[in-house]
């Protein structure tokens, strides 16, 4: 018989630490960007020993990777693109306008401290273009999947040009951030110019 073994109490510990920096970090890194939060910073918001943060994550480029681990985790990307999948191509991309809805809800803050580490990073470039290569490829999966539902002389890959443009951070923030609109008008925005724009 097998028996599942849960973590030990060193193991949840460390977890504990690390979630404690990421929280920390994340909170310094929306307040004063990515460049200005330094280690010490983010040792003293933590209260965690600057030496413990190195031993725990090693570097703020670290840092980020594990706020961005931590932030995405909860949105359960790979179960909403097998839901998109399951549906007709309209219904998989209103499900997909919901899921980056959520995402720049929940992680706008990160998304913008991606995007600012990794014009003085390069670790942090190199990590956030494995983050958008990611993307595209399963963005570029699913509406291969659909492309005989594609607008006439239309194929995947202008589909997945249009795609990438409509989901543009600059686009979320102009509408939700600056213009007043609502996390769900931005949704439902979102879910019918991806439909017109893709579907016959």
């Amino acid at each position: 018989m097998n028996v599942k073994v849960g973590p030990t109490h060193r193991q949840r510990q460390t977890a504990a630490t690390r979630s404690q920096i990421a929280a920390a970090a994340r909170q310094l890194f929306a307040e004063r960007g990515y460049v200005a939060t330094t280690i010490a910073a983010i040792s003293e918001r933590a209260d965690i020993p600057v030496q413990t943060v190195y031993s725990a994550l090693g570097s703020k480029a670290n840092i980020l990777q594990e706020v961005t681990r931590l932030a995405i985790e909860p949105l359960a990307v790979t179960k909403t693109w097998v839901q998109a999948a399951a549906g007709t191509p309209e219904e998989g991309l209103r499900i997909s306008a919901g899921l980056q809805r959520h995402q720049y809800e929940q992680m706008y803050d990160v998304v913008t401290t991606h995007l600012e580490g990794a014009r003085v990073d390069a670790d942090i470039a190199r990590i956030t273009a494995g983050i958008l290569t990611n993307r595209e490829r399963g963005v570029g999966a699913y509406l291969e999947s659909i492309a005989a539902h594609l607008r006439p002389r239309m194929d995947a890959a202008r589909a997945l040009d249009i795609y990438l443009t409509l989901v543009l951070p600059e686009v979320y923030r102009s509408l939700v951030l600056e213009r007043g609109w609502t996390p769900t008008q931005y949704e439902t925005w979102l879910g019918n110019q991806l439909v017109h724009q893709l579907l016959r």
